[in-house]
């Protein structure tokens, strides 16, 4: 038979269509059956590009069909075509349930799923079907169906696995998919890189080795197991600084810890060997244990510390590396480090809002296997991932996989297959990867570079290895998982087989091997030798006992403003405000035109931003609904409500020298919190505000404000100037709705940690706030600030203007004639927050003030102002009697902290307390009980009668 051929060689089949491709698929399928029918040209042309391409995107065209001179398939044979191609689409799917990702485990059993008989297939069905009919980009090799099937199976359930059928962008779908079973991915490591990467591993091998031998049963929380942890994040270092960022910001708890800190952050050895010898007796310390325990300071353990480095690379950029400081908390530094990560990636310097550049910083979160579905956070976290408020161009996630979480088998701490399966419900890419292949782990990482490079989206590596000992090192694992620790006691390290691999590869000889290992052992042995020239470095240095620093803002002109009112009055041309809210927000300028006209609260708090950025300061607000307010009071983001389109008048305002977001959050505390947290510590002179919804939902936030807010300073000497706004006061709400848990503030309030506040007029609110932003550059320190409900619409809380431009804020205040004869006042009454409102009113009501009676209210409760208190009563020499009122109940609000600091400062006066009695629930559930106590309360504290025994008592 003469040879066929094709007459023109195309340089790839897109140049061909119509009648010529269908010729081309003709030829095609004949040089299939026999290769000696074409010409050696047309021969070559096949070898060189593989089949033509049946239409386009791999599909069969009209036109290639219409041209074939082959008979169309019986329905048989597309049956089998069919088949196959569902096939492929499983293998992609659910490859990862054969994949040998486990280093410790057994084989994987074959998924039925998987296997041909599933399918009605035989080799022979497959031999027969083009390659490209069930995988449209094969390479050139891969001819027919069964090498293709063949190729897939090697790529989808190997040493990596991969899930990403929840990513359902088709655009994304198909880049992860050309990734995977690309020809040129995963690509194997040169030589000299080889090399280098068995380095590494030495390294970390030998420092957990020379740890475990050096300080016998001393824990350290080892890295051994998923070792490959400390290339990995050098390799996302580098490819992250070469894409353009100068921040990395990595948060872990303490598995693998001290390595990371040494290898990866470049922490001496001899620093860390310090710290170990400044340990307590073993014995003697909690789990996570304490390095402050014998020296009577705040100090955290050594693999809870952070740590920072730079990293030059070339001449002329260097990268900064930060390690987040983690309590025993586990996962609660991930919304810390996605915050750090936002304020390194904007630029605050102008006005308007901060300009976000995504490749700036990245944001790597290492997780534990059981912490990562079993803590809340967790899924917190991630929600922000694309939230526009919190986004930060994708997190890369690596799941420390040790199968165990202390001493639990993961069907007792989760309910899904995977310690990775809650990524899916954010549609983050997932890649399962065995921590026992060293080059496979750098190509999962590479892959996720690529993802976050090309959509700004997180991606998650779960790196499964196994804990060779147990949950710290003086646990005993093999108690409770005696076959796998026998498993794992005979399992040589990734250091061992990977030299091993080399050596059999002919990359490495083994004295080479020998002679790496040597040379680490002994820049260990010397590092120990050094010691004792660090010794002091195991106490901190950060150790805070000085007070807080008396700070306050300077004064605002009245002309200053009245601009500034004037600004944020004006609308772009054709923008239309709701009318109902345009007229309120335009009341505003009677504030400065009427002779009666006065400030409320949230017009305040609009002047006070705004003289804020036009000083310099950049702020930065969240909080649920805080653009317009829970009450509806502030506005800050303007809709038209023709276009629904918004406007921020701060953020175009003339005089701002510095930017200014708002952003409603999601409806959560914690991770919020923690996010605006580590903004703050990230751009420190930066007003950061976060605002609950009401007081008591910043409970479910507990952790973030115990662990990080009121002690980051003393543990580990990181400061911050976070504004928590928190809506507090009792007007018959119930319950839920009623109380920010003043307590537990006051209870956490040590060391001027902070400063806690409950202002009761527009004034001192902003004064506070200008404060606050003036204490940024000076002496920072968190501000909790119980803040108001009813009292923002309440005329008595509302302030003059003069009231803003002139006076400070005053920790005591009161509004009483000074004129009066203090030697005739017997009683003093002293609150806090808006009882006082509710006393001042039943004063008014009652006629006034009378002479026996004076009332302060104290707005600063921590640091206690003893000496404003002091001033304001050392006239009143005829004292009997002092009382405190407060509507919460007695075990709660600032009445048990309180209580010694008024009789350390009135020593011979009896003190008296009236309030509501001790209760387990804040408040009241029905309006009608809430008044009538309220009344019974208040008029308590004024019955010159002296008081019921069921309504107060005294105190001593």
């Amino acid at each position: 038979m003469a040879t066929r051929r094709i007459r023109s060689a195309p340089a790839t089949w897109q140049a061909l269509y119509g009648p010529n491709l269908g010729w081309a698929l003709e030829l095609y399928e004949q040089y299939l059956r026999d290769p000696q029918s074409v010409d050696d040209e047309t021969r070559a042309l096949f070898e060189r590009l593989g089949p033509p391409p049946a239409g386009l995107g791999g599909q069969p065209s009209a036109s290639a069909v219409q041209v074939s001179s082959a008979p169309a398939p019986a329905e048989a044979d597309v049956q089998r075509i069919v088949a196959a191609q569902r096939l492929a689409r499983n293998i992609r799917m659910y490859g990862h349930l054969e994949a040998h990702i486990n280093p410790i485990g057994q084989p994987p059993a074959p998924a039925a799923i998987l296997n041909l008989d599933h399918y009605g297939l035989t080799e022979a069905d497959l031999a027969r079907i083009p390659a490209h009919w069930v995988w449209a980009h094969a390479p050139a090799d891969v001819r027919d169906a069964g090498t293709a099937l063949a190729r897939l199976r090697r790529l989808y359930t190997g040493s990596l696995a991969y899930e990403f059928a929840h990513v359902h962008n088709p655009e994304e779908h198909a880049w992860l998919t050309r990734r995977v079973e690309s020809s040129e991915w995963p690509r194997p490591l040169p030589a000299d890189q080889a090399k280098a990467l068995l380095r590494r591993l030495i390294e970390v091998d030998e420092f957990e080795k020379f740890l475990h031998r050096t300080f016998v049963g001393q824990k350290r929380f080892s890295i051994e197991g998923v070792d490959m942890l400390v290339p990995m994040l050098d390799r996302l270092i580098y490819l992250s600084v070469q894409s353009g960022a100068r921040d990395i910001m990595i948060g872990m708890a303490h598995r693998g810890r001290l390595n990371v800190l040494a290898h990866v952050l470049g922490k001496p050895y001899q620093a860390i060997f310090s710290e170990f010898h400044a340990a307590p007796n073993k014995e003697l310390v909690p789990s996570e244990g304490s390095m402050g325990i014998n020296y009577g300071w705040t100090g955290d353990v050594k693999y809870h510390l952070g740590a920072s480095r730079e990293v030059a690379e070339g001449q002329a950029v260097q990268a900064r590396l930060r390690l987040a400081n983690n309590p025993s908390h586990l996962e609660f530094v991930n919304p810390v480090v996605e915050g750090f990560a936002r304020a390194a990636q904007e630029d605050r310097s102008a006005a308007g809002a901060p300009r976000q550049d995504m490749d700036a910083a990245v944001a790597v979160l290492v997780h534990g296997d059981a912490a990562f579905l079993g803590e809340g956070i967790v899924a917190e976290t991630l929600n922000l991932s694309q939230i526009p408020g919190y986004a930060t161009g994708g997190t890369i996630h690596i799941i420390a996989n040790n199968q165990l979480g202390f001493t639990a088998i993961p069907e007792e701490g989760r309910s899904t297959r995977y310690a990775s399966d809650l990524a899916k419900g954010f549609e983050i890419p997932i890649v399962h990867v065995n921590a026992d292949d060293p080059e496979a782990c750098l190509a999962a990482l590479e892959l996720a570079h690529a993802w976050r490079d090309a959509f700004h989206k997180d991606f998650l590596i779960d790196l499964v290895g196994y804990r060779r000992w147990g949950h710290n090192e003086g646990d005993d694992p093999v108690m409770t998982q005696p076959r796998m620790y026998d498993v794992i006691a005979h399992h040589p390290t990734v250091r061992e087989l990977y030299a091993k691999r080399l050596v059999e590869a002919g990359v490495v000889q083994p004295d080479e091997v020998a002679r790496m290992e040597a040379e680490v052992r002994e820049r260990l042995r010397e590092a120990y030798s050094q010691v004792g020239a660090h010794e002091k470095e195991a106490e901190p240095t950060w150790k805070h006992t000085g007070e807080m620093r008396q700070v306050t803002a300077g004064p605002v002109t009245r002309e200053a403003l009245e601009a500034y009112n004037e600004a944020m009055l004006e609308r772009p041309e054709g923008f239309t405000v709701y009318p109902k809210l345009e007229r309120i927000l335009q009341r505003r300028r009677a504030a400065f035109t009427d002779a009666n006209g006065r400030v409320d609260w949230a017009h305040a708090e609009a002047l006070a931003f705004a003289s804020i950025i036009a000083e310099g300061t950049p702020i930065r607000l969240t909080g649920q609904d805080s653009e317009r307010g829970t009450f509806s009071q502030r506005h800050l983001v303007l809709h038209d409500h023709r276009t629904g389109q918004t406007y921020t008048p701060l953020q175009h305002l003339p005089q701002a020298r510095a930017s200014f977001a708002v952003h409603n959050s999601p409806l959560t505390e914690a991770a919020v919190i923690g996010f605006e947290y580590g903004y703050n510590v990230e751009a420190p002179q930066t007003l950061v505000l976060w605002e609950a919804q009401f007081g008591d939902f910043a409970n479910a936030g507990q952790v973030l404000i115990d662990q990080f807010l009121s002690a980051g300073l003393a543990k580990w000497g990181q400061p911050s100037g976070l504004v928590l706004l928190l809506p507090h006061g009792y007007e018959g709400q119930g319950p839920e709705h009623s109380s920010a848990r003043l307590e537990r503030y006051l209870q956490l309030s040590a060391e001027h940690n902070w400063r806690v506040v409950y202002p009761t007029t527009a004034a001192q609110y902003f004064h506070l706030l200008r404060d606050q932003a003036a204490r940024l550059t000076v002496d920072p320190r968190p501000l909790v600030v119980m803040t108001p409900k009813s009292l923002l619409r309440n005329p008595r809380a509302a302030s003059t203007v003069d009231e803003l431009a002139g006076g400070a804020f005053r920790p005591v205040w009161s509004d009483a004639n000074t004129d009066r004869p203090q030697k005739a006042v017997r009683r003093l009454v002293l609150c806090t927050g808006k009882v006082g409102v509710d006393l001042a009113a039943a004063l008014e009501q009652a006629g006034g003030q009378p002479e026996w009676l004076a009332v302060a209210r104290i707005e600063q409760l921590y640091p206690f102002p003893a000496d404003a208190l002091r001033r304001f009563a050392e006239g009143f020499t005829n004292l009997s009697e002092l009382v405190w009122l407060q509507e919460e109940p007695e075990n709660m609000g600032a009445w048990g902290y309180i209580r010694p600091h008024l009789m350390a400062l009135f020593p011979k006066v009896p003190i008296r307390y009236v309030g509501r009695p001790e209760r387990s629930s804040p408040a009241e559930g029905l309006a009608d009980a809430h008044d009538v106590m309220q009344r019974q309360i208040i008029n308590q504290a004024l019955s010159e009668q002296g008081l019921l025994v069921h309504a107060g008592r005294e105190s001593r």
